[in-house]
Formats: C-alpha cells, sequence, structure tokens
C-alpha cells in the first residue's frame, strides 16, 4: 500500500482560504410577497431583505433614493447655523479663512471642495496639509501658530480635528474662530471649537449621519451657497468632488451617500472640472449606459475585468469600481508617498494642461506605490510567519512593527494582513529609535477606535473609528501596548471570530447566470460601503481549468452538471497565487461581472470564497478511518476507504490489479502506484481521475 504521505512529494502550498461563510436565510414566501408589492424580481427582493428592507416604504427609499424627503441640514447638524454665519462674516469683512486639510482622498477631497466652494463664494482662503511623513494626521500646533502668523483670522478643518483639543486649544487662545467638520469617533473630550460639524453627534435616524468628510464639507459648502443666494455653477462640481471622496473613502452608500453618489456617478463624465476630466483619461476608465452598469465596490484592488481601452456605446454614468479601483489610487497613492499639492492643484485648477501634467505624477506615484506594497507584504508575511503565526489563536490580534517601511503604505498592507489572517491587525514603523507610527485594520467584531482608547496611556496620537485608525507610541511602550491590545483583543473576540467572514445572500446554479439576472441586480447599485455587492455562491462545481496570470491571480473556467447538461463560466480571483492549484471539486462564492473584450460583453465571476463540498469537509473531518467499501466505476471493481496517514486522512482507491490512487484533502496531487516507492504523482483534477473519486466518495456516503 501507499505509505508515505501525499504531501512529502506534493508542492508545499496553503490550503483554501479560511473563511467562515455565513449564508442568509432565505424567506421565499415573504421575498415573493415583498416582490409582488414592490413589482420587482423575487431574487431582488431576498437581496434587499438580506440588506435589513422588509417594508415596501423601505424598498421604495433605497431603489428610489431621490424620493427620499431629506430634513434640512439646519435641522439635524446643531452646529450648522453659527458655522454658516462665521463664514458669512469672514467673506463679508475679507477675513483670512485657512483649511487645515488631510492627505488621505476623504480628506484632499473637501479640501479642494472647500477652496473651490469659497473662492467662487468671494473668501479670501488658503489650505494647508500637515505632513504624513513628520508630523501625522490632523491639526497640529505648528499649523496654528504659521495660520496665526499669517494674519488667518478663521480655520477650517476638514476630515480630522474632532481629537485635536490642545491645537484647537491654542487656537483660541491667539484669538482665532476654529470650526471643525470631521465624521472620525467622538473622544470623551470635545475641542473648545467655535463650531463643531460631526455627523457622529447627530441622531442615529439621520439620513446625513454616514457621510465621510467630504459629504460634511458639501453640506457645509451648499448650505452657505444657499443662503448667500450663489448656487449657480457651484452643486455640479462640488458633487463631482464629493462623489469621487465618499467612494474612494469606503464611505456607506446609504442615505444621503446613496442618493448623492447615484446622481454624481451619472454627473462626472461630462464633469467641467479638468481635473476629474484629467483623471478619467489617464485612468482609462470608460463610461457605460446605465444597462451595462455594474459595480465592483471600493476593495482596492486595480485590476479589473473590463478593457479599459475598449470602447462603449452611449456613455452615461461611472461606477463605484471606477473610482474604488482606478481613480481613488492615483488620488490616495498621493497622500500615501507624495506631496497633496498635487493632487490639490489638480482638483483646483480650471487649466486642462495643468490637471494632465498633475494626473500624470498621480500615475506614475501610484505605479511606485503599488510596488512598495507588494515588498512591504511579503515582508510582513514572512515576519509573522516566523514570530507569530502560532500564537494567533490565543492573542487574537496582529502587532506587526519593523523598521524602514514606508509609513504611507502600510495602512494597506495591514488590510492585506487582515485578509490573510483574519484577525484584526495594527502594523508600524519607526520614525526615529525611539518612536513608532502606525496603522490599524480590523474585523467586524473589533473596534479599533475603542482599543486605541484602551491603551491611550502608552500611546502618543491616535485617531481612527471602528474599522481603522492611526496612531503613534514610545518606541520603549511597544510590548506593553502588545500586551494591552492581546488583552483587549481577548475581551471581545472568541476564536470563531477569527477567520474571515464571508457574507453569502443564496444559492445559485451556473445555469442562472446570464445577462437577465445582471440585469436585475442594476436595481441594488451603485453598490460599496453598507450596500454590498451580491455575493452567490454554487456548491460542488468543477474547476476545469486554471492558470497564473498578472501579480498572483487565478483565472479559471468553473463548470456544473445539471440534468446531463454541462454549464461552463470563466471566472477570475484576485491575488489568489497563494492557493494555486485549487481542487477539482469545490464549492464557490463570488460576485457577478461583465467582462467587455473585442465589443462582446460576457458574465464572469469574480471568486471571493472557495471551500471543500460539504460532502467532502465530512468526510475529511470525521472520516472512516479503515472503515472500507467496494463499487463499479465503467464496469470494473474499486475498493476504496479512508485511512490514517501522518496527521491527516487520506482517501485511497484500489484497482483489481493492486494499483493505488491516494489522496489528501485539498490537495490537487495526488499518488498512484502500487507503492509508495514507484508511485507517480498525477493531477487528480483531469476528469479520469476527478469522476473516480467522485465515484468513490458516493459509494462511501452509501456506506456511512
Amino acid at each position: 500500500m501507499l505509505d508515505r504521505p501525499v504531501s512529502e512529494l506534493s508542492k508545499p502550498r496553503r490550503r483554501l482560504p479560511d473563511q467562515r461563510w455565513q449564508i442568509y436565510p432565505q424567506k421565499p414566501e415573504f421575498a415573493q410577497n415583498l416582490a409582488a408589492l414592490t413589482n420587482i424580481s423575487p431574487i431582488i427582493s431576498q437581496l434587499l431583505i438580506n440588506r435589513g428592507m422588509e417594508t415596501p416604504e423601505q424598498v421604495q427609499a433605497f431603489l428610489e433614493p431621490e424620493s427620499l424627503v431629506l430634513p434640512s441640514p439646519l435641522e439635524d447638524f446643531p452646529d450648522l447655523a453659527i458655522s454658516l454665519e462665521l463664514l458669512e462674516n469672514a467673506i463679508a469683512s475679507q477675513t483670512k479663512i485657512a483649511i487645515c486639510g488631510d492627505y488621505d482622498a476623504d480628506g484632499m477631497t473637501s479640501t479642494a471642495l472647500l477652496l473651490r466652494s469659497l473662492r467662487t463664494l468671494g473668501a479670501q482662503v488658503d489650505y494647508a496639509i500637515p505632513s504624513r511623513m513628520h508630523e501625522g494626521y490632523g491639526i497640529n500646533k505648528r499649523i496654528v501658530e504659521e495660520f496665526h502668523s499669517e494674519g488667518v483670522g478663521l480655520i477650517l478643518t476638514v476630515d480630522n480635528g474632532i481629537s485635536a483639543f490642545e491645537p484647537v486649544a491654542r487656537a483660541r487662545e491667539l484669538g482665532l474662530a476654529v470650526i471643525i467638520t470631521d465624521h472620525h469617533d467622538i473622544p470623551q473630550k470635545l475641542p473648545p471649537a467655535n463650531a463643531i460639524l460631526n455627523p457622529k453627534l447627530i441622531a442615529e435616524s439621520s439620513p446625513y449621519r454616514g457621510v465621510a468628510g467630504v459629504g460634511v464639507a458639501y453640506i457645509l459648502a451648499v448650505s452657505l451657497a444657499q443662503q448667500l443666494g450663489q448656487t449657480k455653477g457651484l452643486i455640479q462640481p462640488m458633487l463631482a468632488l464629493f462623489t469621487l471622496g465618499t467612494i474612494a473613502d469606503l464611505a456607506p452608500l446609504t442615505g444621503v451617500n446613496r442618493r448623492w453618489v447615484k446622481r454624481g456617478l451619472q454627473h462626472l463624465p461630462k464633469s467641467h472640472l479638468a481635473g476629474i476630466q484629467a483623471l478619467i483619461q489617464v485612468g482609462g476608465v470608460q463610461a457605460r449606459g446605465d444597462e451595462g452598469a455594474g459595480e465592483q465596490g471600493s476593495r482596492g484592488a486595480e485590476e479589473k475585468f473590463s478593457n479599459p481601452k475598449s470602447k462603449i456605446q452611449n456613455p452615461k454614468s461611472l461606477k463605484p469600481e471606477d473610482i474604488g479601483f482606478r481613480l481613488g489610487p492615483r488620488i490616495n497613492a498621493i497622500g500615501r508617498i507624495g506631496n497633496p499639492q498635487t493632487v490639490i492643484e489638480l482638483l483646483t485648477t480650471d487649466d486642462m494642461g495643468v490637471a494632465l501634467e498633475r494626473a500624470m505624477q498621480c500615475e506614475q506615484v501610484n505605479a511606485s506605490r503599488q510596488e512598495m506594497c507588494q515588498q512591504i507584504e511579503q515582508e510582513a508575511i514572512a515576519y509573522v510567519e516566523t514570530e507569530f503565526v502560532r500564537s494567533l489563536q490565543q492573542d487574537r490580534v496582529l502587532i506587526v512593527v519593523q523598521p524602514n517601511w514606508h509609513h504611507g503604505v502600510i495602512g494597506i498592507v495591514a488590510s492585506r494582513l487582515v485578509e490573510r489572517y483574519g484577525v484584526p491587525v495594527f502594523i508600524g514603523t519607526y520614525e526615529d529609535e525611539g518612536h513608532i507610527r502606525g496603522s490599524a485594520r480590523s474585523i467586524p467584531e473589533f473596534h479599533v477606535f475603542e482599543a486605541l482608547e484602551y491603551c491611550h496611556d502608552l500611546l502618543g496620537k491616535f485617531g481612527g473609528h471602528k474599522a481603522a485608525g492611526g496612531f503613534s507610541l514610545p518606541a520603549e511602550n511597544l510590548q506593553m501596548v502588545r500586551s494591552r491590545l492581546i488583552e483587549f483583543a481577548n475581551q471581545c473576540l472568541e476564536p470563531q471570530h477569527l477567520k474571515p467572514l464571508l457574507k453569502i445572500d443564496a444559492e445559485v446554479n451556473l445555469n442562472h447566470l446570464n445577462q437577465q439576472l445582471y440585469q436585475q441586480l442594476n436595481a441594488l447599485h451603485p453598490c460599496g460601503m453598507d450596500n454590498p455587492d451580491p455575493v452567490f455562491w454554487t456548491p460542488n462545481v468543477q474547476v476545469v481549468e486554471q492558470k497564473i496570470v498578472g501579480k498572483g491571480h487565478i483565472k479559471l473556467t468553473i463548470a456544473q452538471t445539471i440534468d446531463n447538461q454541462e454549464y461552463k463560466i470563466k471566472a477570475i480571483a484576485w491575488r489568489w497565487g497563494d492557493y494555486f492549484r485549487l481542487p477539482s471539486r469545490v464549492d464557490i462564492a463570488y460576485k457577478l461581472r461583465e467582462n467587455y473584450f473585442n465589443g462582446n460583453t460576457t458574465i464572469e465571476l469574480e471568486l471571493i470564497g472557495v471551500r471543500l463540498p460539504i460532502q467532502l469537509q465530512q468526510f475529511f473531518a470525521s472520516p472512516p478511518i479503515h472503515s472500507s467499501t467496494n463499487f463499479e466505476y465503467n464496469q470494473r471493481q474499486y475498493t476504496c476507504g479512508f485511512y490514517k496517514n501522518g496527521i491527516e486522512a487520506e482517501l485511497r482507491i484500489k484497482n483489481s490489479e493492486g494499483k493505488v490512487l491516494a489522496m489528501q484533502p485539498g490537495h490537487i496531487i495526488g499518488l498512484l502506484g502500487t507503492n509508495r516507492q514507484n508511485a507517480k504523482e498525477v493531477d487528480i483534477s483531469q476528469p479520469q481521475y476527478d469522476n473516480i473519486i467522485q465515484a468513490a466518495l458516493q459509494a462511501l456516503s452509501v456506506r456511512s
């Protein structure tokens, strides 16, 4: 018999993504009734139920966001009236206004939005953005004192300031008025500003609750223009910047965000802003008609199915994926490793030549950022695998600090480590021998800002919200911070939380994946945060072709046989090179995508989850060791059974001539021979092997 484990001869690799699948309970009768009442298809009805909508009124408000009756922002934001009064007085008296922005896409689009609008409204206004490398996030005393020396009378923060107690107190000491516009979580002690606009300070039921920093800036600018009676020519440019910043910042696409983003995406292709046109041109983005729209969300990947050079007829609307994958990363890259002034000039200039020059700078910096991310990610994984991987289940959080990493891109690497290891990640690098600065990214059950507050006495500056944050600390405190974060993680996380959560909407067979279903899904768009792309799953499909393409992506063909007819569809799995090759039989979870190529449009899958079929999982989880059975396949007799080999179970199938086929779970390579010494490696995904394995499993299933 074959005695040596298959794994000794197989190429070492990670098995399959270690995910927990959460499939929404299906409510066919309820979905059918809701569909009938609202004149939509049952599948869309089920998807809306999954997203928390259960009444015709909720469904209508979601599907037709323009039907929402919005309260005046003055009713919902207590400090909006005084903010408008301060700005009106500053414009009337020509008092200098200074904007303190931030270096991410939200902060830079907010800065550009308020610069453009205030200048148009007659204000004397300039801006400053703190140095990412030397100062870190948020307004600081240096900026306050510089503003004061330049004769500034009113400071306006955007996308920062809610935690800046001391800098704001210093500004007030110097006689400067301060308006804070921010959307980050509220600290225990608010800064002494003249006015604070933050959606976290208003009622949870407010439709404005989910706006990002650029949303607060948009509300302030539109309200001011309306109060001054000067909205003409102002709203559309501000809407374009709002849309760009909201999607790039991964703000929830619900409430007013959904309404304004939907409107903004239709407007962007014909925007009069030179910077927007230059970004679209350099990013290779093509607008599509609504009949072909399908969003890919804002996950941060740069690749996508659609050919960027393809010419689509009837350009009407951009999609969140165009911003999330194409435009947003080019802006964010500048904030991470370049000079934010480049983006501010890009988004405020009316000169197309200057705009194209700045857009090309964004393009070059983004290419450098991609290379840097890849290198740091590889180094971080190697470090984690050596130092921490064995203790992750006990620690329940990952704290990775290394010298010489570029602090501007470690947040992206943190997100990738969360995806890989399924735990909250705090990643940092040394600014000098004595200080560490870092970024944090989270999983749903872990609140980053609360975790940082739990360590507040050991940290320097920190800020953020539930899913992400930034921090600094004296290097000597690193071990104490590590211990404190592990303590916090163990209070709020259970072992079952430590696998990436995959929420799945519904089961669908491949024969139902067509243009008709895809068109129905358009009703949910634009998709993004809090309104995710629909995720479907199909059980026990066959992987008939697979190969590595690009920078570690798997391109594959999936097949399913239904009523003796085989259905095939192409798929892509971004950055899954570690899992190559996939087993021949798997359950898959995926999003639907349109692929535009040579004038043809086809439906394809973006794979986001894969697991062994339930039947196979059950066998390998508790196999009937040394239990065997006989079966017939193609008029030949075989014996099969599960046997313990090393630490894992192994399926062995023996023919009448004494040849044995041996395989272990998750492996694509099996062994075939009369003993281990003369056995040869075979690809068990090939039909001649896969079919006999399925027949053996069926026989064992009947026996057990």
